[in-house]
């Protein structure tokens, strides 16, 4: 069965907003330091996004609720255009800090809004394959905007923000036109049923252990292997930034690898199967980094940590779609999701940065390590959503 059109507008806007992200992502802290502010401040700026979008993630489930995925995914994308825009022509530290913070709140509410275009628009049959489309346009967008941000920095620090707020602008465009409200209502009826509230998800076994390996997802994955690893490379190798930056690759590169049959197996055999095999792999390759001391050791590790990494994200997201249904609307339960994954991202570096400090580079990843096993464990206890029982009621909300 082949992925939707409506399915590919959402994959397209995807690769867009990742490479603009991975385009600014190196620049930022220079950019802030730019203002002659200390390290910690311009770091508090990278970190200013991530907060909003924990704390704007309540909120961005119960607009999901009022306004209807399409409308919270095109608000929270323009809201992103205009905070990028604005942070291109910061006069000062503060406007810098305040332009990246509204961006945060943009960012959450089109990122659980398109969860849940995905979860109402894919075929329950090809749902994994669905999640892990989506999710490699982000990879691939992230892999390549990197570079092509160290190729503008000769154009100055600015340039990057502006051309970022542009093509979000136009990805705007492309949803708002591509994946009209009667295109959507073909692909998918109006209902009335009633929205699934976040008790009634938690009280499904699936959804808690899918809480729990977010979070850890979210820790060792988008938190520690970001902010750590290139401290453990500087720490360990002469060679400290190129064997931290080839690392980074390898682990996209073992993630897109994953990516390519993770979604479709979880269709064919289950989620949990692959879901549990994923944790085990990338907790076992995280947890040893830091007993590695040549540089291809860690290049070979951190290649198996993201090809383990690729098994979960899509399998994940799919799960969350099964614990909804397509017929069911449920902003909250999507929004608590991506709490838990963001505030694993937040708390991972804290405290393993904290871990290392006290202990050294084992013992950080070692916890990594651990926090992964232990999602492995409570998933153990969790259901299986491949055949996800079925639900009676009236939903509200809207699609449009």
């Amino acid at each position: 069965m082949p992925v939707p059109h409506e399915i590919w507008v959402l994959v397209s806007a995807a690769f867009i907003i990742a490479l603009g992200f991975g385009l600014i992502a190196p620049i930022l802290p220079q950019y802030a330091r730019s203002f002659d502010v200390t390290v910690f401040a311009a770091s508090f700026v990278v970190s200013s996004f991530s907060i909003m979008r924990l704390f704007f993630a309540p909120a961005s489930g119960t607009l999901v609720n009022r306004l209807g995925y399409r409308s919270t995914y095109l608000t929270g994308l323009s809201i992103v255009a205009a905070s990028t825009l604005l942070v291109a022509v910061a006069q000062n530290y503060w406007q810098l800090l305040a332009f990246r913070a509204l961006g945060g709140i943009g960012s959450t509410m089109f990122t659980v809004s398109a969860m849940g275009l995905i979860v109402r628009i894919s075929p329950p049959e090809i749902r994994g394959k669905c999640s892990a489309t989506y999710g490699s346009a982000f990879l691939l967008g992230n892999v390549f905007g990197p570079i092509a941000g160290a190729a503008m920095v000769q154009w100055g620090m600015r340039v990057p923000f502006l051309i970022y707020g542009l093509a979000l602008i136009a990805a705007t465009l492309v949803v708002a036109i591509r994946l009209s409200p009667e295109a959507l209502r073909q692909r998918v009826p109006r209902r009335t049923s009633p929205v699934m509230t976040f008790r009634q998800a938690i009280a499904d076994s699936a959804y808690r252990a899918n809480l729990a390996s977010g979070f850890a997802n979210g820790w060792s994955n988008f938190g520690v292997r970001v902010a750590i690893i290139p401290l453990f490379a500087a720490a360990t190798f002469s060679r400290g930034a190129a064997v931290a930056g080839f690392a980074l690759t390898l682990f996209a590169l073992g993630n897109i690898i994953a990516l390519q049959f993770s979604g479709s197996l979880s269709d064919r055999i289950g989620r949990r199967p692959v879901l549990l095999t994923g944790l085990l792999i990338n907790g076992l390759f995280t947890g040893v980094m830091g007993f590695m001391h040549a540089d291809l050791a860690v290049l070979a590790v951190s290649a198996a940590a993201g090809f383990g990494a690729g098994m979960i994200n899509p399998v994940q997201q799919a799960v969350v779609a099964d614990v909804i249904g397509a017929e069911r609307q449920g902003g909250a339960v999507l929004a608590n999701y991506q709490m838990a994954q963001d505030l694993g991202s937040i708390a991972g570096p804290l405290i393993v940065g904290a871990i290392v400090d006290a202990a050294g580079f084992r013992a950080g990843f070692l916890a990594c390590g651990a926090i992964t096993f232990l999602a492995a464990g409570i998933w153990l206890t969790g259901r299986e959503t491949n055949r996800p029982p079925s639900r009676s009621g009236i939903v509200r909300g809207s699609l449009y």
